[in-house]
């Protein structure tokens, strides 16, 4: 098992079309994990979701998050990011960002369509600002 670098990790994060698996904290303590389609900007992870969302109520009262990505094959690698979410709710940011995400897991002959359904109001622009990164690579090599 590797730790990745910086680039490493920032390029795994991009490739392909991987789910992150947000874990935000109910008002009991809970966790409460989902999977999110996302996108980066530097070294800040991009995602929109719904404001009555379970997921957007936690982030609201709480902004410390984690995201968990991985890779389901050999020789399996992961990221998991822990920091603190802010919002926007600007309707031209909304776009750019569900346009980017739409492009990513829905092709881009889908990212307009995408952009303009997400970017409404009632949704939500969320930037997790990371704090601590934990990535490693090739986790069952020898």
């Amino acid at each position: 098992m590797l730790e990745m670098t910086k680039e490493e990790y920032k390029e795994f994060l991009l490739q392909g079309t991987k789910t992150g698996k947000l874990a935000t904290v109910r008002d009991d303590g809970r966790p409460h994990v989902v999977p999110i389609w996302f996108v980066m900007d530097g070294d800040k992870l991009i995602f929109n979701t719904g404001e009555l969302s379970v997921k957007a109520r936690n982030m609201k009262r709480d902004p410390r998050v984690s995201l968990s990505v991985d890779d389901q094959k050999p020789p399996y690698s992961f990221v998991t990011v822990e920091g603190t979410v802010t919002f926007s709710e600007d309707p031209d940011e909304l776009l750019h960002w569900a346009t980017r995400i739409g492009g990513r897991y829905m092709g881009e002959d889908q990212a307009e369509a995408f952009g303009k359904r997400n970017a409404v109001k009632g949704e939500l622009l969320v930037i997790i600002h990371s704090k601590k990164i934990i990535a490693y690579k090739d986790i069952t090599a020898w």
